[in-house]
């Protein structure tokens, strides 16, 4: 009876060799995986809550920082792969069912689809981070100001401030001539009553001739009586906003080029994972008795979509 009762677990082991030998049954082998996998995804959700703690420590003491150093992050490029991702989870939980039902082609294509969609996210990184490398967009001491001239994303150095020199070998802009001298639009005799030291306001006298009056301007009255200046152009604006930088916006892009820099290499982490499971799949290994291993890898990658969620409007939207 002994041996015919152990003879039993090596029959069925032998009838499935997906099943490891420390486990009974093949489903005591799925649950214990994935309650493996999301014990894993517990501790990177810890890692990962370290670097948004700081992040919030960062943003509370230093608001100025964040608001003027977003305005170097494409958002265009940052909802792009928003997009990529959330598009790449969706096509890894079709791969998922794809491999419950036994839809072998599915699944291959599925799981193609999902690695280029993390390929595609690699490159726009990529892009991403060569501008930020060459504006001098980083950590610590290796932040160059913008303040002096740089551009915004993806513009040249020197577009914006007084060093735009021009990078096209053309010669740099002359300086603007000098004011001339108010005194020149009055009457010679009222000019000639006043001595050198009274200061004419530029640009208010009023009438020709012996009319004209020395007389400023009135204040802005009440609402409605003077039409308030227009507002500057979105170009302007902006100029003005990249000259009054703040300090240590270095902080910032040492936060940025962390968390997106580790959620990068998860990206990397999890393409190797999809592109074992799509070795694994083109052999056929996996059908609706066995697809453990597709469903933990899909785990993984809902988490590496996740984490974009919240860096995305955290460093890209923040104002």
């Amino acid at each position: 009876m002994n041996h015919g009762a152990g003879a039993a677990p090596e029959l069925h082991h032998e009838e499935r060799p997906e099943l490891q030998p420390h486990f009974e049954t093949p489903e005591q082998q799925f649950e214990s995986g994935k309650f493996g996998m999301w014990v894993f995804l517990a501790t990177e959700i810890l890692l990962f809550g370290g670097l948004f703690c700081a992040y919030a420590v960062y943003r509370a003491l230093h608001p100025e920082v964040f608001v003027y150093a977003s305005l170097f992050l494409d958002r265009v490029l940052g909802g792009i792969n928003t997009l990529v991702l959330i598009c790449s989870s969706l096509t890894m939980a079709l791969g998922v069912r794809a491999a419950q039902l036994g839809q072998r082609r599915l699944l291959i294509a599925m799981l193609s689809v999902t690695l280029l969609g993390g390929a595609g996210f690699l490159g726009i990184k990529y892009v991403e981070y060569e501008h930020k490398w060459k504006a001098g967009l980083l950590w610590g001491t290796q932040y160059r100001s913008q303040a002096d001239g740089h551009a915004l994303e993806h513009g040249e150095p020197g577009t914006h401030g007084t060093d735009a020199a021009s990078h096209d070998g053309s010669a740099p802009p002359e300086p603007p001539a000098p004011a001339a001298d108010p005194r020149a639009a009055l009457p010679p005799a009222a000019a000639a009553a006043l001595p050198p030291s009274v200061p004419i306001p530029e640009g208010r006298t009023f009438g020709d001739g012996e009319n004209a009056s020395l007389l400023p301007p009135a204040a802005i009255g009440p609402t409605g009586m003077r039409a308030p200046e227009p507002p500057p152009a979105a170009g302007e604006q902006l100029e003005r906003r990249i000259r009054h930088e703040p300090r240590n916006v270095h902080l910032f892009f040492g936060i940025y080029f962390v968390m997106t820099g580790l959620h990068a290499l998860h990206v990397i982490v999890g393409m190797a994972l999809i592109g074992y499971v799509l070795f694994r799949s083109l052999r056929g290994d996996f059908g609706p008795r066995y697809f453990t291993p597709v469903d933990i890898v899909g785990l993984y990658w809902h988490l590496v979509d996740l984490i974009w969620i919240f860096l995305f409007p955290l460093l890209y939207l923040i104002e």
